[in-house]
């Protein structure tokens, strides 16, 4: 049996991936470096499907139609690299390699290079969505060869997570390392929407004196409005839930946070552009603060610890909880400003032609299952840059940061950029 497309790496992302793949009715070869996981799946998640396994790579190889197309799910850096060569003895002209891991976007741009002067074919496609994303739809964002767009299309389109009127949630981006850079920017834009999830729960815990089933319900009706999105979901059902004593169990979580690297790539690559991209830069920032744990308890000896609480009633309490949910949605409108930008900055910068009809106008690629669903993001277009490119100047962008704020344009008075 020839299989459609061929994937290595049987994570749970990559297993999950290759099952979305059989429901939408492509048969997919799978392959791991360690043989004994393809005969597993093929034995428990696999069973009953049209999944074949493959035994080495070319062996794989062997198995798919042309042009040859083959995923990867291995860890970003010298991994990617590394198979990229194993895979390229048994591929011929016009074959096309698929890395869907978090790969740093100077590394796509440097394998599209040295793939297609071999005449074969790379694509750098951002994969969004984690594990519940990868088996059931997630948000795709692939770039590189556009050479290999037609064959990679119909497959993509089918397995990604739909939006609005059944609108699929990947488009192909642009040129070499764009699909990647695109997903660095998601990715530091998750950064600050997290951040901007902890500083509400701040404002409400410290400052108006709530417990957690009472921010739980705050955002929870928060979810209802201009908000609603995943993190926001998520944020009211882990304040609500309960440890084995009935307490608050987030409340006895460490409050440190790592990181993957993405949101400091975005911060360094906002750096590199000159684009004043602070909000995901503080949010990387207070991810760096929280992992200084035993210094910030020094310090709480010395400065004291937390904030002291308002006093307010009942109608004063419910304004501020407001004042905080609008403070959240602004915050959000800049912060997607903020990394539209950046990508306009490194459109230019890079020679990619990024489509902002799909990124931007319909923002089909971050809707769904990840980074927000909310209606806020109907305010984005207003945000962007023109297409012609012209117009792509920063006081142009800054302008129309005005407008959808609620702040008078130029030629009502505004402040001139």
């Amino acid at each position: 049996m020839s299989a459609d497309i061929g994937l290595i790496g049987l994570s749970v992302m990559g297993s999950n991936l290759v099952l979305n793949m059989n429901d939408h009715g492509f048969t997919v070869c799978a392959f791991n470096r360690t043989v004994s996981k393809v005969d597993e799946f093929l034995a428990n998640e696999a069973k009953g499907t049209k999944v074949i396994g493959a035994q080495s790579i070319e062996d794989l190889m062997g198995k798919l139609k042309k042009p040859r197309r083959v995923v990867m799910l291995v860890k970003a850096g010298q991994a990617v690299d590394d198979f990229i060569e194993l895979i390229l003895p048994f591929t011929e002209e016009g074959d096309i390699i698929i890395d869907g891991g978090n790969s740093l976007f100077t590394d796509s741009i440097r394998r599209t290079h040295y793939l297609e002067g071999k005449k074969r074919l790379f694509v750098g496609a951002g994969v969004s969505g984690g594990e519940e994303g990868a088996r059931n739809g997630p948000s795709i964002m692939p770039g590189g060869s556009a050479d290999a767009w037609p064959h990679l299309k119909e497959i993509m389109q089918s397995i990604s997570a739909k939006a609005g009127a059944n609108e699929p949630c990947c488009q192909w981006v642009g040129g070499t390392g764009s699909g990647h850079y695109v997903k660095m920017v998601h990715n530091g834009i998750e950064y600050g929407d997290m951040q901007l999830c902890c500083e509400a729960y701040h404002l409400m815990q410290g400052l108006l004196g709530m417990s957690c089933d009472e921010m739980s319900a705050a955002f929870t009706e928060w979810n209802k409005t201009e908000l609603d999105s995943y993190l926001i979901e998520i944020t009211a059902e882990i304040l609500k839930f309960k440890d084995a004593d009935g307490t608050p169990l987030v409340e006895k979580i460490r409050d440190t946070a790592g990181q993957k690297g993405t949101g400091k790539w975005t911060g360094i690559e906002a750096l590199e552009q000159g684009m004043p991209v602070t909000l995901i830069g503080e949010a990387v920032f207070a991810r760096c603060l929280s992992a200084l744990k035993s210094q910030r308890e020094l310090a709480a000896t010395k400065l004291g610890n937390g904030v002291k609480p308002l006093t307010v009633n009942a109608e004063e309490k419910a304004a501020f909880v407001d004042a905080i949910r609008q403070a959240l949605l602004a915050s959000k409108v800049v912060s997607y400003a903020q990394g539209f930008m950046l990508l306009a900055e490194a459109a230019k910068a890079n020679g990619w032609k990024l489509n902002f009809g799909e990124l931007c106008a319909s923002v089909r690629v971050w809707l769904g299952p990840t980074l927000t669903r909310t209606p806020s993001l109907t305010l984005v277009p207003t945000l962007t840059p023109a297409r012609t490119p012209s117009r792509r100047d920063r006081p142009h962008v800054a302008r129309r940061l005005h407008h959808p704020l609620g702040l008078p344009r130029q030629d009502q008075g505004g402040v001139r950029c």
